[in-house]
Formats: structure tokens, C-alpha cells, sequence
């Protein structure tokens, strides 16, 4: 079924809202509703706009402008901030469901293309060595924190039976994901 999505209209609300020199909502609230500062989020925008020819803004055969990549990304990054369905957003950036299934996974896959040299990478030595030499100075004892980063040291003495190889490090009770216990 069509249903006639003005998508023009939408960007034009979601840039007053949130990324116009006024904007109608502060920076505080764009931290609150999209889990990350505006910089931040701008900056993982630009990047899968110069990374994926799908987040870039395209026009028609009858010449009206396909869905922005601001409306794009919102909807997918919405969705991982409230871990929801794709058409909760429908009504405020007009993405329908089909839509904003295939900006999200599209983002997640450029994400990690675009930002896997960078930060989805094993640390260096030079990496580890300048992590503690940054937190040297502070209480929670980082250098020791840093060997339990994985988790391979914590003991599950109670982890429940039906999640406890999912969860181990390949260490006999070691446990690898949140402390929930």
C-alpha cells in the first residue's frame, strides 16, 4: 500500500529541531533523545555519506528529493538508541519500515567500514601504553583494570546453566560479557 510520505517536509523539521544555527532543541536534549552529542553524531553521518553512495540524497524520476541522509541515519541511529522497530519513527521523519530496516543495516555495515581502522581494531602496544599513562594519575587503579577487559579473569560461579557457554571466554568459568551478577 502507498502512502504518500512528505519527505521534504521532514528533513525540513528535523534540521529546524535539532541542526539549524537556532535550533529549537538545546544540545542537552539532542544528547538525551539520540544518545550521543551532536558532533559526534555529525561526524559518523559524514562519514557513511563519504563512505556509502545509499546515504546520499537523490532525486526521482519526477524530480522530488528522495529521503535526506539526515532522516536516514536518524532512523537508524534512533533505532539502536531506543532498541525499537523501524517504523516508530515514521510519523516524525516519514521513513517507512522497509526503509528504515535497510538504513540500519546498511549504517551498521558502514560504520564498521568507515571506523574499523581506527577504533574496531586490536590496541597496539603504543595504544595500551598510552591508556595508562593517560588514567596513571586516577584512583580506579586503570593498569589493573586493563587485564580484565575482556573478562577472562571473573569468576561465574553462578551464571545460569542455559547461558554459560555463550558467555565464557574459553576459560573454565570465566565469564565474558556485563557483570549482571
Amino acid at each position: 500500500m502507498y502512502i504518500h510520505r512528505d519527505h521534504e517536509q521532514a528533513h525540513l523539521r528535523l534540521f529546524t529541531d535539532y541542526f539549524s544555527r537556532d535550533p529549537r532543541w538545546s544540545g542537552q536534549m539532542f544528547h538525551r533523545r539520540f544518545r550521543m552529542r551532536k558532533p559526534l553524531f555529525l561526524r559518523i553521518i559524514n562519514a557513511i555519506a563519504a563512505h556509502d553512495s545509499y546515504f546520499k540524497q537523490t532525486t526521482d524520476a519526477v524530480g522530488r528529493q528522495s529521503i535526506s541522509t539526515l532522516q536516514k541515519c536518524t532512523s537508524a541511529i534512533c533505532q539502536l538508541s531506543y532498541e525499537t522497530t523501524s517504523d516508530m519513527f515514521d510519523e516524525y521523519l516519514h521513513v517507512s519500515d522497509h526503509t528504515g530496516r535497510e538504513c540500519l543495516a546498511k549504517l551498521c555495515l558502514a560504520v564498521v567500514e568507515a571506523f574499523k581502522d581506527t577504533y574496531l581494531r586490536k590496541p597496539t602496544t603504543d595504544d595500551t601504553r598510552m591508556m595508562v599513562n593517560m588514567h596513571e594519575l586516577q584512583v580506579h587503579d586503570f593498569p589493573g583494570m586493563l587485564g580484565s577487559i575482556n573478562c577472562l579473569h571473573w569468576q561465574c560461579k553462578n551464571c545460569p546453566t542455559t547461558w554459560r557457554e555463550q558467555y565464557t571466554s574459553g576459560h573454565k568459568g570465566s565469564y565474558v560479557g556485563k557483570n549482571v551478577w
